[in-house]
């Protein structure tokens, strides 16, 4: 959320503000003196321009289907989203800020670099053309899949790189979250899925078993990181891992049935954690805290309120007829049938991780919903414009979960011709 700025706020007296007495100038002090005016310096207008742009960028990187387009779309997003975080974020916005910019900076020299390798290498950049592999050598595709798939899962993120993600979410402002967890970390698995299977399926299936032990890794890693968090933000956050680890289970199967789980689990994880998070944005603000301990009692205060938070908990944790059911049971299936005693073992594993997301999820409506209340929600009732905008998420998180065959049907050719253009 945008802050207004202080009362009487000058240029000048900010600017005065930033000497040490004496009329000497502490550069320690003159940086925390300007950490603290930025935010009153950003305007609604700004917030919505620099939105618009991220917007740009998402269409242009989900549409684009020349190769170094794609590549431009898909940097458009980072400067706007870091403006976002580090002017209208939290208290250690700099830090989270600097952390997204620097690990989405690497994954972009990689990405720069993959593009440039298939490019030089087939001599066209068009993203149809080259689906299937094309004219490249098998150790061309090998190197273009690593280069590509360390891009992505920064993007994703994926573990073990996904460690900017936390401190992203939790000091973004709400709008930043939703978008960061709704949208932009779909840009990443859509480009693993598009153009690195889609572009190097020699690459991918050589490295399919290593994508798919990361991919449990992250589902069990990111279960007990959330089983030990105590602050409502950061939970919602790691809970993105172990998703995503479903997501990528699902794409290292390289069958129609995993990238159809993978596609149906971006698209509910979109909706579910961005409800989730517009959840816990209008929580914070109510309470004035993110800490689980302080946060007790919210059936009492908010019965609409918790309700919402319940229906958003037990829709990620993926209850039979609920969107985000699907997509982690199709890639435990998906995985299954796969066969083999590894594929079998991450089917087994990924299942148990699955248990574990109910257990965090749980604990998480024991501790905000029940018990007496601890602090004070004010207001504690929803305002109209937060009712337009969680509406159509809980309609869709209904929709896709009673009536899957809308999304797969709608992806079931292009993912039957791009399997069978990679050929697995």
């Amino acid at each position: 959320m945008w802050r207004a700025p202080a009362p009487g706020l000058s240029r000048s007296r900010s600017l005065r503000s930033l000497a040490a007495p004496g009329g000497r100038r502490d550069p320690a002090s003159s940086l925390r003196s300007l950490d603290r005016i930025l935010p009153a310096l950003g305007r609604g207008h700004t917030l919505v321009a620099l939105l618009l742009v991220i917007e740009v960028g998402i269409l242009g990187t989900f549409l684009a289907l020349d190769l170094v387009l794609f590549f431009v779309f898909f940097e458009v997003v980072l400067l706007p989203m870091y403006a976002v975080i580090a002017v209208w974020g939290g208290d250690d916005r700099a830090h989270a800020a600097r952390k997204f910019v620097l690990y989405t900076l690497f994954g972009s020299v990689l990405l720069l670099v993959g593009v440039f390798t298939v490019v030089v290498s087939a001599g066209t950049a068009d993203i149809v053309a080259l689906t299937g592999g094309g004219e490249l050598s098998r150790g061309t595709q090998i190197a273009a899949f690593v280069l590509l798939a360390i891009a992505f899962a920064v993007k994703s993120p994926l573990w073990p790189l996904h460690t900017w993600l936390p401190d992203a979410h939790t000091q973004a402002p709400t709008v930043g979250s939703v978008i960061l967890a709704g949208v932009l970390l779909k840009m990443g698995t859509y480009g693993l899925i598009r153009v690195g299977v889609g572009v190097a399926p020699e690459g991918a299936r050589w490295a399919a078993p290593v994508l798919g032990i990361l991919a449990v890794a992250a589902i069990v890693a990111g279960s007990l990181v959330c089983l030990a968090q105590t602050e409502i933000k950061r939970l919602i956050a790691y809970s993105s891992v172990g998703h995503m680890g479903f997501v990528l289970l699902g794409i290292a199967t390289l069958t129609t049935t995993g990238i159809q789980a993978a596609l149906i689990g971006n698209v509910a994880h979109g909706v579910i954690t961005g409800l989730l998070f517009f959840l816990a944005g209008a929580i914070k603000e109510r309470a004035h805290t993110g800490e689980l301990a302080q946060l007790g009692g919210l059936r009492e205060q908010s019965p609409w309120l918790a309700g919402l938070l319940a229906f958003a908990a037990i829709a990620s944790l993926g209850l039979p007829g609920l969107a985000g059911f699907w997509g982690e049971a199709f890639a435990v299936v998906a995985s299954l049938d796969k066969g083999g005693p590894l594929w079998t073992t991450l089917a087994a594993v990924a299942a148990v991780g699955g248990a574990l997301t109910a257990a965090y999820f749980l604990r998480l409506l024991r501790r905000v919903t029940h018990g007496p209340a601890v602090g004070v929600l004010d207001p504690p009732g929803l305002a109209r414009a937060e009712v337009a905008a969680w509406a159509p998420l809980v309609l869709l998180a209904l929709v896709v979960g009673l009536l899957p065959a809308l999304v797969l049907g709608m992806a079931g050719d292009p993912v039957g011709a791009l399997v069978e253009a990679v050929g697995s």
